[in-house]
């Protein structure tokens, strides 16, 4: 029996979701190995050779005899591989890039920080109000841009979803992790309201285990106290 050409080393956090996402959506085989945080797996030397800045996700393609790492240049190759979401168009192509890199630059840096500030550094006795209202306050403008930009439209870039909607909606679903107020914004909560009722993405993100404390489901309190101290020495 053959083996899928992925094998998706990744975690259950915004970034992990991304490459799920995309190989549930496409129905593609892959293989999924958990990278353990509490084991300091992404720090392992053999990890370390295929994504030498130790951080999820990371996908080896047996096919082509190499890995990929970065969420966005992974769905952007798994876009390419599978010819899924992203336009052969040259405009929409464009867009899509535009809109991929505007998650990666600028929703997942500041709404990480938002989560880290308030989530890590504050249950573990480092509070920095100034870090905190910056960091929503930004994070509460980024998703003012994408409500704006989903104006009278279903998806970011054309008439279906996109490597760019993949990219962005783990983040920008993860408002609660963030504490970051998305009320007024209409057109960003119908974008959810899509992706929310897609069932294969849905089932991603249940991967590796699920998380539901992003989301503000489940027991928030436990969920919020094991996180600060998972990650208490990256304070």
């Amino acid at each position: 029996m053959s083996r899928p050409d992925i094998v998706l080393y990744t975690a259950n956090t915004m970034n992990g979701w991304k490459p799920l996402i995309f190989l549930h959506e496409a129905e593609i085989d892959y293989e999924l190995v958990n990278v353990d945080f509490s084991k300091k797996e992404q720090h392992a030397p053999d990890y370390v050779k295929m994504n030498p800045n130790g951080k999820i996700p990371t996908i080896w393609d047996r096919a082509e005899g190499r890995a990929i790492f970065e969420s966005g240049a992974i769905l952007w190759h798994l876009a390419e591989k599978y010819g899924r979401f992203l336009s052969s168009d040259p405009v929409e192509r464009s867009e899509t890039l535009q809109w991929l890199f505007f998650q990666v630059g600028h929703i997942g840096p500041m709404m990480g920080q938002a989560m880290f500030f308030q989530r890590i550094a504050k249950p573990n006795g480092d509070e920095v109000p100034y870090a905190i209202d910056r960091y929503v306050n930004e994070s509460r403008r980024l998703l003012e841009v994408l409500d704006t930009r989903l104006r009278g439209r279903d998806w970011l870039v054309g008439d279906a979803m996109s490597i760019a909607d993949i990219a962005t909606y783990p983040w920008a679903r993860s408002y609660f992790w963030a504490t970051v107020d998305i009320e007024g914004l209409p057109d960003l909560q119908a974008w959810f309201d899509r992706l929310d009722a897609m069932p294969r993405v849905q089932e991603a993100l249940q991967l590796p285990e699920p998380r539901p404390s992003a989301f503000g489901k489940g027991d928030i309190d436990a969920a919020a106290k094991a996180n600060a101290a998972r990650f208490k020495e990256d304070k």
